[in-house]
């Protein structure tokens, strides 16, 4: 992350998933980075991406303990809902699984970036990226089904949409986007059989790199893992 300059501090929400444990691999491999921390359930006992008092202290905890962050990275969420897959057609929604998987893809994302956004700087660049899905594109949609899982996607791109206008005036330097990582072998989409799935690693590698190629111009932006841009 070159991009950043030397010495940046980078934030990886979702650490304990595969994608969010291997950017923060990746990062503590670059010379550049002075700090990276990686935050989970399980590695910050109060954090819990469902209780927002949880994520303003450890937002509070972030700042005393690190100052201003260059790198904000949210990489929740779950396509499985405790043992609901994706729903294959409408007759199989259910109130409870769909505003669940809101809670955890829009929410609870939502809330980090309501308290996580003041931990960037104000006077150089800084980015905030946020894992989505291409399935949140209302637009992609050609197949149908995965209704929970796209409508909640969809409205996270809404949120980080809206999210980068405030941040913007506040912080001209900053990019917060909206990122596909593209499919990844990882628990999340083992049960699918995914085609083409890269490793974790290699997703890592390339959304980092991606994401240094990024100016505050692309802020908002919906944008795949290989810097080509989605359609809402």
């Amino acid at each position: 992350m070159k991009t950043l300059g030397d010495g940046y501090k980078a934030v990886v929400v979702g650490a304990s998933g595969g994608i969010g444990a291997a950017i923060v691999r990746v990062l503590r491999e670059d010379a550049f980075c002075a700090h990276v921390e990686a935050i989970s359930r399980n590695s910050h006992a109060p954090f819990d991406l469902e209780n927002e008092n949880s994520i303003a202290a450890l937002s509070d905890h972030l700042k005393d303990y690190l100052g201003d962050i260059d790198l904000v990275i949210i990489a929740t969420g779950a396509l499985m809902v405790g043992n609901a897959g994706p729903e294959k057609a409408m007759k199989e929604l259910d109130p409870g699984t769909m505003a669940k998987a809101f809670a955890i893809n829009a929410i609870g994302p939502a809330l980090i970036l309501k308290h996580f956004h003041n931990l960037l700087p104000r006077k150089r660049r800084s980015i905030l990226a946020v894992l989505s899905a291409r399935v949140g594109s209302i637009d992609d949609n050609r197949l149908g089904g995965w209704f929970s899982y796209r409508a909640s996607k969809a409205a996270l791109n809404q949120v980080v949409r809206t999210a980068a206008i405030e941040i913007g005036r506040t912080r001209k330097r900053a990019n917060c986007s909206v990122i596909h990582p593209g499919t990844v072998e990882t628990p999340l989409t083992a049960p699918f059989a995914p085609r083409n799935a890269v490793s974790p690693d290699e997703a890592a590698n390339n959304i980092l790199r991606m994401l240094d190629d990024l100016t505050p111009s692309d802020t908002g932006g919906f944008f795949a893992y290989d810097g080509k841009q989605i359609a809402w």
